[in-house]
C-alpha cells in the first residue's frame, strides 16, 4: 500500500485525461462522471494518507527509466499540502467548468487537458527528487498550452506564443541548474538533503540564481511575469486553475523545495542567498500591486494582483524565521482560496452579465448577490483584512520579518496592503453602492444558475473566512503549515 498510493493518486487524474480525450463530443455525462469521480477519488486518497502522515506514515513509489535515472513519488508533509490544494479546487473548479462551459465544441479536447494539467501539478506535488520534478514541470507546460490558447482566437494564439516564450527558456535554465548541481553532488533526493560540500559557495549561489530563474517564471516573479497577464484570453476555468492550482503555485512551490530541501534554511544563511530572493519577492509584491491598479479589465486586475500575491509565499521562505516560513506555507493554501473565489466570481460576471471590466460593475450586487458576496470575500481577502484567511498570512509574515530582523519587510507588507485596499476596495463600492444600470446582455437580465456555476464561489469564499476563523484548530491549515516548518525545517 505504501508504494501504491502515490501512483494511484497520479492516476486519479491521468486515467480520465487519456479517456476523455477519445470520448465523442456527444459522450459529455460519460466525461464528466469520469473528471468528477477522479476528483473525488483522489480527495479521499489524501484524506487518507494525511491521517497517516501525520502519525509518521511514508509513502513512496520508486520506478527506474535508465540506468541512474528513477522516478520518485514521496509524499511527505509538505508535499500534501500542496497536492491537498490542488485536489480540492480541481473537484469543485471541474463541477464550475462543467456548469460554465457547458456542452461548447472540443470539450473532450478541453477537460482531457484540464485533467492531463492537474495530473502534472499532482506529479509536482509528489516529486521526490529534482529530477522527477522536473519532468511533471514540462508536463505542466505542455498541457497548460492548450488550455491557454483553446479559444482559437488572435488573442488566444498570442497568449499561447507568450505563455512559451517565457517557459522555455525558463525550462533550459532550470535543466542547466540540476545537471550543474547533480553532476557534482549526485541525485538529489528532497528527503535526504544533497551534501553540497563538494561545490565552493560561488559556483552554489550561481546554481541557486539558475534555480530561481528557471522557477521564476512560472511563481510570476518580476521580470518574469509578463506573459501570466496575457493568460487571461483562457476561459474563466483556465484562468482559475492557472492562478489558485496549477502554474503559478507550481512555480512557488518549486522554489520553496529548493529552498528548504535542497540548499536548506542554514546554508542559504551562509551563502547569503536569502536577503536577494527576498528583496526579489518585496518588489514583485510591490510591482504587481501598482500594475494591478492600472488595469480597467477585470481579469488583468486580478491576474497583476497575484504576480503580487504569489510572491508573498516567496517572501516567507526567503526569510527564513520561524513565522516567516509558516506564513509562506500557509499562503500556499490561503492564496489559493481567496483567487480562485475571485476568478470563478469574473467569470460569472462575464457569462451571465457580460461584465468584464471594472466600470461596468456598478449596481450589480443588486442582481447577482451570492457572486457579488464572493467576490467581496476574496477581495477583503486579499487586503488582508480579518476576518480572513489574508489577515493571518500577514501577520504571521510581520512577525517573521522582525524574528529575521529585517524590519523593512513591514514597511512593504504595509504598502502592498494599502495598494491592495486601493485596487479591490473601489471594486466592491462599485458593486454594492453604484448607482449607474447594469449592462444587460441579450437573452435577459443576469442570472446566477445553474448551481454547478455558483456553488463552487460560495466553498471556496467561505472556506476563506474558515481557515481564518479556525486557525488556532489543529486541523487548520495553519496548524498543518507549523508541523511541516518545526518537524521538517526549522531545527
Amino acid at each position: 500500500m505504501s508504494a501504491t498510493l502515490p501512483i494511484l493518486i497520479l492516476l486519479t487524474s491521468l486515467v480520465p485525461a487519456f479517456i476523455t480525450f477519445f470520448l465523442p463530443q456527444e459522450r459529455h455525462s460519460v466525461r464528466n462522471l469520469l473528471n468528477l469521480g477522479g476528483a473525488v477519488l483522489k480527495l479521499g486518497l489524501i484524506v487518507f494518507m494525511i491521517l497517516e502522515v501525520v502519525q509518521g506514515t511514508i509513502y513512496e513509489t520508486r520506478i527506474s527509466f535508465a540506468p541512474g535515472l528513477y522516478l520518485l513519488l514521496r509524499v511527505d508533509a509538505l508535499s500534501l499540502l500542496f497536492v491537498s490544494l490542488s485536489a480540492l479546487l480541481w473537484l469543485l473548479t471541474t463541477i464550475y467548468a462543467i456548469a460554465y462551459l457547458g456542452n461548447k465544441p472540443e470539450m473532450s479536447r478541453f477537460f482531457g487537458f484540464f485533467s492531463l494539467c492537474v495530473a502534472a501539478t499532482t506529479g509536482i506535488a509528489l516529486s521526490g527528487t529534482l529530477i522527477s520534478f522536473f519532468i511533471f514541470f514540462e508536463l505542466l507546460t505542455l498541457s497548460t498550452w492548450p488550455l491557454v490558447v483553446h479559444k482559437q482566437n488572435a488573442k488566444s494564439i498570442a497568449a499561447g506564443r507568450s505563455y512559451l516564450a517565457y517557459a522555455l527558456p525558463a525550462s533550459a535554465v532550470l535543466l542547466i541548474a540540476i545537471i550543474w548541481l547533480e553532476s557534482s553532488v549526485g541525485p538529489v533526493e528532497f528527503a535526504t538533503p544533497a551534501n553540497l560540500e563538494r561545490l565552493d559557495d560561488n559556483s552554489l549561489r550561481m546554481i541557486f540564481a539558475l534555480f530561481i530563474a528557471g522557477l521564476g517564471v512560472k511563481a510570476a516573479l518580476v521580470p518574469l511575469h509578463g506573459w501570466l497577464p496575457a493568460a487571461m484570453a483562457a476561459p474563466a476555468p483556465v484562468s482559475a486553475l492557472l492562478h489558485a492550482v496549477a502554474v503559478v503555485k507550481a512555480g512557488a512551490f518549486g522554489v520553496m523545495r529548493i529552498v528548504l530541501d535542497v540548499f536548506g534554511l542554514e546554508r542559504m544563511e551562509t551563502l547569503g542567498v536569502g536577503l536577494p530572493l527576498a528583496v526579489l519577492a518585496a518588489f514583485t509584491i510591490l510591482w504587481g500591486s501598482a500594475r494591478a491598479l492600472q488595469q480597467q479589465e477585470i481579469k488583468k486586475r486580478l491576474a497583476f494582483s497575484t504576480v503580487s500575491q504569489v510572491s508573498y509565499i516567496v517572501l516567507g521562505v526567503a526569510l527564513a524565521s520561524p513565522f516567516a516560513v509558516i506564513g509562506g506555507l500557509v499562503h500556499l493554501v490561503h492564496q489559493g482560496l481567496m483567487k480562485i473565489t475571485l476568478f470563478f466570481c469574473a467569470g460569472i460576471f462575464d457569462e451571465r452579465a457580460g461584465i468584464t471590466r471594472v466600470d461596468a460593475l456598478d449596481g450589480i450586487g443588486r442582481q447577482m448577490p451570492w457572486t457579488s458576496v464572493c467576490f467581496s470575500i476574496g477581495a477583503i481577502g486579499m487586503v488582508g483584512l480579518p476576518p480572513t484567511a489574508g489577515f493571518i498570512t500577514k501577520i504571521y509574515l510581520g512577525i517573521g520579518a522582525m524574528q529575521a530582523d529585517a524590519p523593512w519587510v513591514l514597511a512593504v507588507l504595509a504598502v502592498s496592503t494599502l495598494l491592495n485596499a486601493a485596487y479591490f476596495l473601489p471594486l466592491v463600492y462599485r458593486i454594492w453602492f453604484g448607482d449607474a444600470p447594469t449592462p444587460v446582455p441579450a437573452g435577459g437580465g443576469p442570472t446566477e444558475r445553474p448551481l454547478g456555476l455558483i456553488a463552487p464561489p460560495v466553498i471556496t469564499a467561505f472556506a476563506s473566512i474558515a481557515v481564518a476563523l479556525l486557525a488556532a484548530s489543529s486541523f487548520s491549515p495553519l496548524a498543518w503549515a507549523t508541523l511541516i516548518a518545526t518537524r521538517d525545517y526549522l531545527r
